[in-house]
């Protein structure tokens, strides 16, 4: 039986591809990027990923499959060693791209040393729930307005790679993830944060810092049905076009948490496009706190 290589990442979803697969795992993990549970076996440098990889094929690694959160990592040129310098001219230039775009490249310096990519989705294929509604709370038809928003704005944010999540309501954008996260997104918004737009002058960001003033007044007096967020949904699907293999988004039961203290009124996902996490913990919370969770199907 082939030897799988997991290069895992931040989160609890290398923890399920683990105890999914039906065969022996190495696990790797990025410095500065270790897993929340696992131990890793291995762990590696970019800067010395020509290395990282005569390692694995010397272990008799075959298939490789990426999971868990990974940022980008502070590069110091005088650690490159001789076996990743052949790499470097594409490294750089997968790092000038958006994530998206850096994944495809290391995605294709696998394939090209002879590895097979493994989907996590392939292997916990559990985690992808089948379209519907699975709450005791259904979507009502300005929820279906909210997600065709929603879905048109991660495509936006997506094709300019930029994130795989928004909080809309119908006719508003009230939220965009960044780098931070889904979790950052939602705690933001809760206390009336927003992240200024970098494309917007001083001017619309001293307007952006008065409506989150204005919008926290109202939720101290109204609760959470201030005007702000009636209606809001937390959207999140994969970026357009990406490759699935990796990077599929997430969500769990600290997202449902979240999205409850953050007012919503219910989570709308990709149907085949997100992974949920302790399906029927995020049911039972989202049952209590009277959310619904919509997998929506295109």
């Amino acid at each position: 039986m082939s030897m799988l290589a997991l290069i895992a990442g931040r989160g609890l979803l290398p923890d399920y591809v683990v105890k999914s697969h039906d065969g022996p795992v190495l696990v790797a993990a990025l410095e500065g990027f270790a897993p929340d549970r696992l131990t890793p076996d291995i762990t590696f440098r970019v800067e010395q990923l020509g290395t990282f990889i005569a390692d694995l094929k010397a272990r008799d690694v075959q298939q490789i499959c990426m999971a868990g959160a990974i940022g980008r990592p502070a590069l110091d040129p005088a650690a490159v060693d001789a076996a990743t310098m052949p790499l470097v001219p594409r490294m750089m230039r997968a790092l000038g791209q958006g994530d998206d775009g850096a994944l495809r490249a290391v995605i294709a310096i696998f394939e090209e040393a002879g590895f097979t990519i493994r989907a996590a989705h392939e292997i916990c294929a559990d985690l992808l729930p089948s379209a519907g509604v699975p709450t005791r709370r259904k979507p009502q038809p300005q929820h279906e307005t909210a997600a065709r928003l929603g879905s048109a704005t991660v495509a936006e944010m997506g094709r300019a790679d930029q994130g795989q999540a928004c909080i809309v309501r119908p006719g508003d954008v009230l939220a965009r993830e960044d780098a931070a996260g889904t979790d950052a997104m939602l705690s933001r918004y809760a206390t009336g944060g927003t992240t200024p737009d970098p494309a917007a002058g001083p001017l619309d960001w001293g307007l952006d810092a008065l409506t989150d003033v204005t919008t926290t007044a109202l939720d101290w007096l109204g609760g959470n049905d201030s005007p702000a967020k009636t209606g809001a949904i937390l959207y999140k699907a994969p970026k357009p076009a990406q490759d699935r293999r990796v990077d599929l988004p997430t969500i769990g039961p600290d997202t449902a948490r979240r999205a409850a203290a953050a007012g919503l009124e219910g989570i709308v996902i990709a149907a085949n496009g997100v992974f949920v996490l302790d399906l029927n913990d995020v049911l039972q919370i989202l049952d209590e706190k009277g959310l619904f969770l919509w997998v929506r199907g295109v």
